[in-house]
């Protein structure tokens, strides 16, 4: 057992509650938020050396044995997400800093924001179906304020539709838990694995594993993504990027971790709705890109594309699209919070979203419209940048299974997320300049650090990828192998 595993939820979730003692200190709460994330970061390294050494690393709470106890469990793939979370979350932190205003600091936002991660590394690190459903509401909870903070008319509007979205699938969860329950007898992901392989993955199971496919898409945005359009434009630009680059990959994580542990026996039908429900996504997502003038509405539905084509990798469950949507999870949750963190630079400078009513920022913020030009062609697969080498893999993998109609759309859309995100570069960095820096509307100071260092991390990803990749095909391993995970939790304990 490793005690360390559980430091990625106690250190977000104590610094929250001693910043909610001391609130009226801005500079404190700035200062030891910092400090958080960047000890969660570690943690995450120290993790990710372990299971490389060690195989697994696991803890049971309290010292009871699996599936008696609560198992918290740390695989390459959760440690991967461990280290991205925090990557994207502390630059998200930087940007608020002198973006988000004093009125929302003295608001609760800097424990509510590492609440939030609390329940985004919760759920990446539990062993347990039940305690998944926690770290869910945990996450949800905080998110409902962060969206609200500020109180405008339409955050209020928007917050109303993504709370009731959350409840009707938290809802729904919990009546999934129930039948698997009743039908399995326990709720720890190891011991489901086991079971449902013993007794096998009936009609009725198989019912129960689309059940909480629907849970999961509404969570990710799969196909069911009419509450994310309009609750990621409502809220600050630091905690829409924090929300593009982090909620929906909560919900991938959980369809990844449940149709590879626990619901794999039967992938010619649960597996191929997960492909429909990502080509699907990804289309509809990239005609909704190119259909808007409006740049926010550009950036959330680029998010769904994503969405859908992680999922297409999952869909083909071949070495090779695993290794790919595995790769390109970590890109997408990098380059969303940064086209986020600069589209939402590019309001702030001039005061509107539409882009019809901007141009020539390139003129006068040089650094800015290079750094997005980068983004953009990261975002849209172009070697040697993060984003190619995860659609090659992906699209490989579409095709090794004959999914070839679902390479295809991956493809075609690709092209589509391009023109989208060129059209922002080509209307709004691009042309006449009409404001000088004088008439701007507010400042770039102390916003381009974190845009160049999520600038900077997805060029090494890209780059750099022959040393990463090792990580991520050992990541790849233990989910197309359960039985690693099996062996890691019961340690050759009899099993019940």
């Amino acid at each position: 057992m490793n005690n360390v595993v559980l430091l990625p939820i106690i250190i977000p979730l104590i610094a929250g509650m001693i910043m909610i003692i001391l609130r009226k200190n801005i500079r404190f709460q700035r200062a030891f938020s910092i400090f958080a994330i960047l000890a969660t970061g570690a943690v995450s390294v120290f993790l990710m050396t372990q299971i490389r050494t060690k195989g697994i690393q696991t803890l049971q709470l309290g010292g009871w044995q699996a599936p008696f106890g609560i198992s918290m469990v740390a695989d390459m793939f959760s440690a991967l997400l461990l280290l991205t979370t925090s990557v994207v979350s502390f630059c998200c932190l930087l940007f608020a800093f002198h973006s988000i205003g004093k009125e929302r600091e003295a608001s609760y936002f800097y424990p509510m924001f590492l609440f939030l991660i609390t329940g985004v590394n919760g759920s990446f690190l539990t062993g347990d179906l039940f305690n998944l459903y926690v770290c869910f509401e945990v996450m949800l909870i905080s998110s409902y304020v962060l969206i609200s903070l500020g109180g405008t008319k339409k955050q209020l509007r928007e917050s109303v539709k993504y709370v009731l979205t959350n409840i009707v699938s938290s809802f729904l969860f919990l009546v999934a838990i129930a039948y698997l329950y009743a039908m399995t007898g326990t709720l720890n992901l190891a011991h489901l694995s086991v079971r449902i392989a013993e007794v096998g993955q009936d009609g009725l199971m198989t019912t129960v594993a689309i059940l909480f496919l629907i849970v999961f898409s509404m969570k990710a945005a799969l196909f069911l993504f009419f509450w994310l359009p309009g609750s990621y434009s409502a809220p600050p630009i630091a905690i829409a990027a924090l929300f593009a680059g982090l909620l929906t990959k909560v919900g991938i994580y959980a369809l990844f971790r449940m149709f590879t542990l626990v619901f794999y026996h039967e992938p010619q039908i649960t597996h191929l709705i997960i492909g429909v429900l990502g080509g699907l996504t990804m289309l509809l997502g990239a005609i909704g890109a190119i259909a808007y003038w409006d740049i926010k509405k550009i950036l959330t539905y680029n998010v769904m594309v994503g969405v859908g084509f992680i999922m297409a990798g999952l869909a083909s469950f071949t070495p090779v699209a695993m290794t790919g949507s595995i790769y390109y999870l970590i890109h997408d949750m990098i380059i969303k919070a940064l086209i986020f963190l600069i589209g939402g630079t590019m309001i702030h400078l001039t005061g509107t979203s539409k882009l019809k009513e901007i141009s020539g920022l390139i003129g006068t913020h040089p650094y800015l419209g290079w750094m997005f030009f980068i983004a953009a062609l990261s975002l849209s697969g172009i070697p040697p940048l993060s984003g190619f080498l995860g659609k090659v893999f992906i699209t490989q993998g579409t095709f090794e299974t004959e999914y070839y109609w679902l390479g295809a759309i991956g493809l075609i859309t690709s092209l589509m997320v391009l023109f989208s995100i060129m059209k922002i570069f080509m209307n709004g960095f691009w042309g006449e300049t009409y404001l000088s820096e004088d008439m701007e509307k507010g400042t770039t100071k102390g916003l381009m650090f974190p845009i160049g260092f999520l600038t900077v991390a997805t060029i090494v990803l890209g780059v750099g990828a022959e040393g990463i990749i090792e990580y991520v095909n050992l990541a790849t391993e233990s989910l197309m192998n359960p039985k690693y995970y099996i062996e890691a939790v019961f340690q050759g304990n009899i099993m019940p």
